[in-house]
């Protein structure tokens, strides 16, 4: 059988905001599959922040994607076709393979996950209960270390990462406080996802409103965004802080970015220091099973709620990065094919 698989390659690098033209549109007839390899029909694409980072060619904690090559990204499908004795047609899978619409594999490819049976939507594989949500988990507990009466602060705190940070952080006793952009997302925050209080940074007074909101300092700050953000934050973190480092948007279209403020430059001011490092979720990829189920355990019991922004169309991935970067997706970002 034969499957005709749209690809968005990455046809050269962007300066700032990446344009259509950084990717090229291709197609491809993937044919009869080999032992051990399966093919899998892809139903949902991921788009997160961190991809516009792997369309440069610098030194970074990952390789760039490669001119050429379908764009870095995750998805999520159903085995379509199996000659392997691990997936089943029907199986529903993960793969960090890039933006196309078929994929083929070895069924032992680590870059696959096979989705655990529940009630749960696939997509939500690709945000709460995916690579976000398990970035979330792996931050706050690994090197937040959250402790019960903390006060937790959280950037981006309506995103796919935040959300779940916030949450989490509730259910381990922390008073948490988010910073989201506008009225609407801040109030989701603070009214369905339960933050004691979620400030807009885009209403002003960002320092003086934080501070309000914090008045016993800040024990834990898990950073997104950085730029006026971290600067508000850092004078209010206490003694013992700690800072997990999971990205800083606001920066990330700079053209110039190895002269661009990052929240190491502002952190490493302070006296003293607080805690804090940048961290990937695959620092922890053997337990990525076993904090998916327990992540699923809290969505299927209601204490952690999430929030997609469905667009439909696979042309439409370019679109949705940029509305990523830019802040205009509400909570997970993902392309429905």
């Amino acid at each position: 059988m034969e499957y005709k698989n749209k690809q968005f390659l990455l046809d050269k690098r962007p300066s700032g905001m990446p344009e259509d033209s950084c990717w090229k549109l291709n197609e491809e007839i993937i044919t009869s599959i080999q032992n051990n390899e399966i093919i899998i029909e892809v139903k949902y694409l991921s788009i997160d922040p961190y991809m516009r980072g792997r369309m440069n060619d610098s030194r970074s904690y990952a390789a760039p994607a490669k001119i050429g090559e379908p764009m870095t990204g995750e998805t999520a499908g159903v085995v379509v076709e199996s000659n392997s004795d691990l997936f089943r047609v029907g199986d529903k899978v993960c793969a960090h393979k890039g933006w196309q619409t078929f994929i083929k594999a070895k069924d032992t490819d680590p870059a696959l996950m096979k989705v655990p049976e529940s009630n749960i939507s696939l997509s939500s594989f690709l945000g709460t209960l995916g690579m976000p949500g398990r970035t979330a988990y792996f931050g706050l507990n690994r090197v937040g270390k959250p402790k019960d009466g903390e006060t937790l602060v959280v950037s981006a705190a309506s995103g796919a990462v935040g959300t779940v940070v916030g949450q989490l952080g509730k259910i381990y006793g922390c008073n948490v406080i988010g910073i989201a952009g506008g009225p609407e997302k801040c109030s989701y925050v603070e009214d369905v996802l339960g933050f004691d209080k979620c400030i807009d940074y885009k209403s002003g007074n960002l320092d003086e409103k934080l501070k309000n909101a914090c008045p016993n300092g800040i024990d834990i700050y898990f950073e997104n965004v950085g730029g006026e953000v971290t600067r508000a934050v850092a004078p209010l973190l206490n003694e013992g802080s700690r800072v997990p480092i999971c990205g800083f948007i606001s920066k990330y279209n700079e053209k110039d970015m190895m002269n661009v403020e990052t929240p190491f430059h502002v952190l490493g001011k302070l006296e003293p220091k607080p805690e804090h490092r940048f961290f990937v979720v695959t620092e922890w990829m053997d337990e990525w099973e076993s904090v998916t189920k327990e992540i699923l355990n809290l969505v299927s019991e209601e204490k952690i709620l999430f929030r997609e922004t469905i667009t439909s169309g696979f042309e439409n991935a370019p679109q949705a990065l940029r509305d990523v970067l830019t802040g205009k997706n509400f909570g997970k970002q993902i392309i429905e094919i």
